[in-house]
């Protein structure tokens, strides 16, 4: 093979491949963008672009195949698979922020036990007004994000869901990951319900304790007694429940993982 044909051949493949790479970011661009960590404001749009980026060439043997537009111009059929592409991507993203949210909503029950559901401030992860309790569960449930190595079951999901789901397969396999969305919300409630539920009761025990103390010796002021007593044992509680986060969290993460649908045949 002489040296302009050698050279065209080249051309040729690496064009191809920077399609397969540029199409793949479709997916992973969207799922970052859904993504409970890098999907918040916080986060430069410049460093998702760089991850999207980096885990595209990172997992370049297993980037499909991009359809093909039936002329040389962009083309009715190649509109629709990108708007899969970005659909597949956003689910994927979403569902592990579902998990992230389940761990907020114990929060907020939490801290409307405690007494501390007035202190609210703008929580830069998440976008939005929240309480401090909240705050805390959802940086609990980031730390044990990676030290489960979530992270790199993401990046497992992302790669298995090119076999599922392939480019260009049509709209057949979106139909069962939208008919998981109900199911997986309920499980996130009744995960996040479950986190909050020890400590609901206790202070609700708690508090119960100084309603009768208040009907029986109204002379020791129990209101001001109580409040700075149910926000210590709420804080008491709080760190006795952190080391047994570990097996719900890992249980919603593991349960957003498995929502892709079974293969196309």
């Amino acid at each position: 093979m002489d040296t302009p044909a050698a050279t065209m051949l080249d051309a040729t493949q690496w064009l191809g491949e920077l399609r397969s790479t540029w199409f793949a970011s479709l997916r992973v661009g969207a799922m970052f963008m859904a993504a409970p960590l890098t999907g918040s404001r916080a986060v430069p749009v410049t460093v998702r672009l760089v991850l999207t980026l980096a885990l595209c060439l990172s997992l370049g043997q297993v980037l499909p195949v991009p359809p093909q537009a039936t002329s040389g111009a962009i083309d009715g059929r190649l509109v629709l698979a990108i708007g899969r592409e970005l659909a597949i991507g956003v689910a994927l993203g979403f569902f592990y922020r579902i998990a992230f949210e389940a761990a907020a909503l114990a929060g907020e029950l939490v801290s409307q036990s405690v007494g501390l559901s007035f202190a609210q401030w703008i929580d830069p992860l998440r976008g939005a007004s929240s309480g401090v309790m909240g705050q805390w569960f959802w940086l609990a449930a980031g730390f044990m994000f990676f030290a489960l190595d979530g992270h790199l079951a993401l990046v497992r999901l992302v790669a298995e869901s090119w076999r599922v789901l392939p480019p260009g397969a049509g709209a057949e396999g979106l139909a069962p990951l939208a008919g998981a969305l109900p199911a997986f919300l309920a499980r996130a409630l009744v995960a996040g319900v479950g986190l909050a539920l020890p400590i609901v009761i206790a202070l609700l025990i708690v508090n119960l304790g100084f309603g009768v103390l208040a009907r029986t010796a109204p002379s020791l002021n129990p209101i001001a007694i109580g409040l700075p007593a149910t926000l210590l044992a709420g804080l008491v509680l709080l760190g006795a429940l952190l080391p047994r986060l570990a097996t719900p969290f890992a249980a919603l993460f593991e349960a957003a993982a498995g929502m892709l649908p079974a293969p196309v045949p």
